[in-house]
């Protein structure tokens, strides 16, 4: 059996179970993605890929998947769309290239870039469950501040957080732990700080503080457990 057989075999047998019970003719959204993948594996075998150039290919395809820039960008004037102007008073440019990316330009002149896909927080108790955070990232931005020219890695960092509720009027949660962060390579860094809320965004308090607070969280668990 060639590696083409062998993959015909392989999505045979996945769609069959993905199908289950359904009638042959009943479309299948699961079956037309399997499909998809073989058309797109015989396609790089039908130009003779394997090995390494299969991977490298397979790499690049991924990226663009993923809508990441296949070489660095430059911050060059046609490289920005104008997106809006911010509270501060400080200009925002969305990048034409990858869609995430943002570009500030404050007052004074000086620049600052975010990246919206470059970390996902994560909670301590289901890591396995990403979301976005603004304030978070504003924190990782300061930490590792992107420079151009810029080439976003292939997979994300995740910022691993814990939070707490003192005040059910707070709504979901008014006191924030970062406590560390996952890089794509493989490292932990740890982080340890501790915010609360405040009118606009979020306050930065001590350890002390936060431990205070944690105390009012499990009183607050406790007495709406006793009603």
């Amino acid at each position: 059996m060639n590696t083409l057989e062998w993959a015909k075999n392989e999505i045979a047998i996945a769609s069959k179970r993905e199908r289950g019970n359904k009638p042959e003719n009943e479309w299948d959204y699961g079956c037309a993605c399997y499909d998809s993948a073989l058309k797109a594996f015989e396609s790089l075998l039908g130009d003779g890929h394997g090995g390494t150039s299969i991977s490298f290919t397979k790499n690049i395809l991924n990226r663009l998947i993923d809508r990441k820039p296949l070489t660095p960008i430059e911050d060059t004037e046609d490289m920005w769309n104008y997106a809006h102007d911010k509270k501060d008073g400080s200009k925002c440019y969305q990048c034409k290239r990858m869609s995430s990316l943002f570009k500030y330009v404050a007052k004074d002149g000086s620049v600052s870039y975010s990246d919206l896909n470059r970390c996902y927080c994560a909670s301590k108790e289901k890591s396995s469950i990403n979301w976005f955070n603004g304030f978070i990232s504003s924190i990782y931005d300061e930490m590792y501040p992107i420079t151009m020219p810029y080439m976003p890695n292939n997979k994300s960092d995740i910022i691993v957080r814990d939070e707490l509720l003192t005040d059910r009027k707070n709504g979901d949660y008014d006191t924030i732990a970062i406590l560390y962060i996952r890089r794509a390579n493989g490292e932990k860094v740890e982080v340890d700080r501790y915010f609360k809320e405040n009118d606009v965004s979020f306050t930065e308090i001590s350890l002390e503080e936060y431990k205070e607070r944690q105390k009012l969280h499990e009183e607050r668990i406790r007495k709406e457990t006793e009603k």
